[in-house]
């Protein structure tokens, strides 16, 4: 994403979280040129810290020191894509598990989150379009029946596009036994791809072999990858994913300055609590200029 256009995405948010943020909802300009992240922070034991402030975070680019110039926490709209495998690889019994948890997580979302449903197989179908009509969602995903080959990788980038658009957090969840079959994108395609955005991925294979593109998803975007052997577990990892993504810090800074004409490239940002045993996931970084 380019810096005017996380510009734009930071004075918009900030209409819509106003009633959260209070007056951090204030910092957020459109005349100000600000790289979003959003944190999960958490203490060694996984339990999710909620009360800290802009004064509690220090954040670098690229080893320079920058100013929270924007800060929110709490409850932010969200949008988020579900895609869910539906090839002849998700055996019948391992399909059921799945379409019952996401049935489940669809409805842990709030009223007034968006999402939308695609399935995996020899094609990316969008099964629901995004949206609060959380019928339609759960038709969808009980309808889903065993096809095809696993364009996994196409899904992946497809499902990218769709809601990297839409207001608020955007976040991509992905159920799969992460064996691609047929994509014409490569894994490294998806990997560049997701290293230019700001959707957050929570990859989640089912199946007996963990996947290293998956773990890359998510620390490449400050999500959080899981590995389910027995599809029967499926229900910690998705209540784990939508407790998390109900508590996230927003924050804002102004990037280093860079020459007119340099080259685009990848600046490295880290985010920590100093003084704190904290632990963070964040995006490590953004595409400048």
């Amino acid at each position: 994403m380019t810096i005017p256009r996380l510009a734009a995405r930071l004075a918009a948010l900030a209409v819509a979280i106003g009633a959260v943020a209070g007056a951090a909802s204030a910092q957020f300009s459109s005349s100000v040129t600000l790289v979003e992240v959003y944190a999960t922070v958490t203490t060694r034991s996984g339990d999710v810290v909620t009360d800290l402030r802009a004064a509690d975070f220090a954040v670098t680019d690229d080893g320079v020191p920058r100013d929270v110039a924007a800060f929110a926490n709490g409850t932010f709209p969200l949008s988020v894509a579900v895609a869910v495998d539906r090839s002849f690889s998700m055996n019948g019994k391992q399909l059921a598990f799945v379409q019952d948890a996401a049935l489940r997580f669809l409805e842990a979302l709030r009223p007034d989150d968006e999402a939308a449903v695609i399935g995996i197989s020899s094609v990316v179908e969008t099964l629901a379009p995004l949206s609060t009509d959380r019928a339609a969602q759960r038709l969808a995903v009980a309808q889903l029946t065993p096809w095809g080959t696993t364009r996994l990788h196409d899904a992946v980038l497809d499902a990218l596009s769709r809601i990297e658009s839409a207001r608020g957090r955007r976040a991509l969840v992905i159920l799969s036994d992460a064996d691609d079959r047929g994509s014409t994108a490569s894994a490294r395609e998806v990997i560049d791809r997701v290293r230019g955005t700001d959707v957050l991925c929570y990859p989640v294979v089912v199946g007996p072999r963990n996947s290293s593109l998956f773990t890359q998803l998510a620390a490449f975007t400050g999500g959080r990858a899981f590995w389910v052997e027995d599809a029967s577990d499926l229900d910690d990892a998705f209540l784990a994913i939508a407790g998390e993504l109900r508590q996230q810090y927003l924050i804002g800074f102004a990037p280093v300055t860079v020459a007119a004409g340099a080259e685009r490239r990848f600046r490295r940002v880290q985010v920590r609590t100093p003084g704190r045993d904290t632990l963070i996931r964040a995006r490590p970084g953004y595409f400048a200029p």
